[in-house]
């Protein structure tokens, strides 16, 4: 299952799993969407290494920007995957 956590001011859509309980390790999934005019880049990173699972279409700078963002959401991203994603009135 996937949650809606942001849409970016570019369109990116940003979506992550439920928590995925595997080896005693709580993981969450994070995906990242932008529509373009041929269809959609996407690319999905692994928490809580920060591993890159597939990236098609970003750049390197997109996915740093993405890295960093990660890096500052993690808190938010492991909460509301345990919470079942984030409530909206």
């Amino acid at each position: 299952m996937m949650y809606p956590y942001i849409t970016l001011y570019d369109e990116t859509e940003i979506v992550h799993s439920h928590i995925i309980n595997e080896d005693d390790v709580e993981k969450v999934l994070v995906h990242f969407e932008r529509p373009t005019a041929d269809g959609f880049k996407s690319a999905r990173c692994e928490l809580p290494t920060y591993k890159w699972l597939y990236n098609e279409g970003f750049s390197d700078d997109e996915i740093t920007f993405f890295e960093e963002f990660l890096q500052n959401n993690a808190h938010l991203l492991y909460k509301y995957a345990r919470s079942g994603g984030v409530k909206i009135a």
